[in-house]
């Protein structure tokens, strides 16, 4: 039903140059993918932080009188007013920042495994809602443009941005479409009764059920409404902490199929399926009790955030073949080959 690519990692941190002088690339994952001139595209998140220096903690902000550069935050590293102990962020004072600062970097390949890398970003983070950097791409191509969902963060919080590009050479950003907090967003490939649908994330506060999956519609993919729930954590199961859509879902002739992620109590990130109703994707026809892609391999299972397999992109491949991109261990990018149809069996028999 799944199989790996042998040859992965497809990309790691030290296949990518930083941006500028003294900073280093700390990860290289999370990619959308699309087909474009015949080639597959990834647009790679790519973290980056100031080389580290002992008894320091620093990472970079955006430099706000400054357009398009970064700022560095330097502190010592026994501030009483410091909290550091998880590697992704860390607390100041009472503010909280990320370690590093991500933008999305372009990668190209004729074979789908073996990738050019561009040496500068396609996109960086812009203005004060991306203030902590831009993540997650996702990539949908709709009415003759590739459109871009991807998380951007900042102390205002985390909020969900549009852009859209015919070339991958210049972008077009369309600004906020979800409001903080919330991520996860993933657009359907077309219309289903007039409208667009997507797929997002909600973070809920002290009231309500843990991180669930919902679907949102739209008249012109910039402004969504009729948001419904759709599904959630299962108590006592590989997707019982939170779950979150991967890429968009796939066309098939018994329904959308999504193929989905989701954590446990122990932060191990698996993806799953789940099939919706064709006319109205609300309808949830059947869905896997037992993971399709999980960390199994040393790449996955240690790394940055040790295991974890993140999917956000796909590419077909044709005669029921789809190639899943996906984040191994927040760290480096990676490949599988999935069989629609042998995961539509398991589903529905």
């Amino acid at each position: 039903m799944l199989s790996k690519f042998p040859r992965n990692p497809l990309v790691s941190p030290a296949d990518i140059a930083p941006t500028q002088e003294g900073l280093e690339v700390m990860c290289a994952f999370n990619p959308g993918a699309a087909i474009h001139g015949g080639k597959t595209v990834l647009l790679i998140r790519v973290a980056e932080r100031p080389i580290p220096e002992e008894g320091w903690i620093s990472t970079l902000l955006l430099d706000p009188e400054n357009p398009g550069a970064y700022r560095e935050l330097r502190i010592k590293a026994d501030d009483p007013d410091l909290d550091a102990t998880d590697p992704r962020v860390f607390t100041y004072k009472g503010e909280s920042y990320l370690t590093s600062i991500s933008h999305l970097r372009l990668a190209t390949s004729t074979d789908g495994r073996n990738f050019t890398i561009g040496a500068a970003p396609a996109m960086r983070a812009e203005g004060p809602y991306e203030e902590f950097g831009i993540e997650d791409p996702r990539i949908c191509y709709i009415a003759g443009w590739y459109h871009i969902t991807y998380s951007a963060i900042s102390s205002r919080g985390v909020t969900t941005c549009l852009a859209r590009t015919r070339d991958f050479a210049h972008f077009e950003r369309l600004g906020i479409i979800f409001c903080p907090d919330n991520k996860d967003i993933a657009l359907f490939p077309e219309k289903i009764g007039g409208r667009y649908y997507c797929f997002h994330r909600p973070s809920p506060g002290k009231i309500g059920r843990l991180p669930s999956t919902w679907l949102a519609s739209s008249d012109n993919l910039r402004d969504w409404g009729n948001h419904q729930w759709l599904f959630g954590p299962r108590e006592g199961m590989w997707d019982c902490e939170r779950t979150g859509c991967g890429a968009s879902p796939i066309k098939t002739r018994h329904g959308w199929l999504q193929i989905y992620h989701a954590s446990d109590n122990n932060t191990r990130y698996c993806s799953g399926a789940i099939l919706l109703g064709l006319d109205d994707p609300t309808k949830v026809i059947a869905r896997s009790d037992k993971p399709i892609l999980e960390p199994t391999e040393e790449y996955e299972t240690s790394g940055f955030l040790p295991n974890v397999c993140f999917h956000n992109g796909w590419v077909d491949r044709g005669n029921g073949k789809i190639d899943l991109y996906y984040g191994a261990a927040d760290w480096v990018c990676c490949g599988a080959t999935l069989d629609v149809d042998a995961v539509l069996d398991r589903l529905i028999g």
